[in-house]
């Protein structure tokens, strides 16, 4: 199947796509703020470099887009139509990525928080959020 965006537009949309400060990464960080909690961001010395840390609390918060990082059984999930295989290699080679980081800051200690994406959906953003301060407390 052939991509409904020429080359150029395609490679436009996909550069403007941010890896720091997305939406959901900076929804996160709003109420953390909001509600006490002061934390790093993006460290570069923990493995897996975690988009939010909370040094008091020795926890993690990892914001996982649900595309980027292959949330299984989410409807934001969809294997793409196109370069099928270079996609799900890159999807794949995240989520090993994921768990490597995982296994090594819970061997140093640290309480890791994974919040996906679609868990900051106005629906459910309240629910997510809610379970966040009691996962760090």
């Amino acid at each position: 199947m052939a991509d409904v965006h020429s080359k150029e537009i395609r490679s436009k949309n996909m550069a403007a796509i941010k890896a720091k400060n997305t939406k959901p990464e900076m929804l996160v960080r709003k109420f953390l703020h909001a509600n006490g909690y002061r934390y790093k961001l993006h460290d570069k010395s923990l493995p897996g470099k975690p988009d939010i840390v909370l040094p008091k609390y020795k926890t993690v918060i990892f914001v996982h887009g649900c595309y980027w990082h292959g949330h299984k059984n989410c409807k934001y999930f969809v294997v793409p139509k196109t370069r099928t295989e270079w996609w799900l290699n890159k999807i794949n080679g995240n989520i090993a990525n994921d768990a490597k980081a995982a296994k090594a800051l819970k061997k140093e200690g640290w309480k890791i928080i994974t919040i996906w994406e679609c868990g900051l959906k106005p629906a459910k953003v309240e629910q997510t959020l809610k379970s966040v301060l009691k996962k760090i407390s």
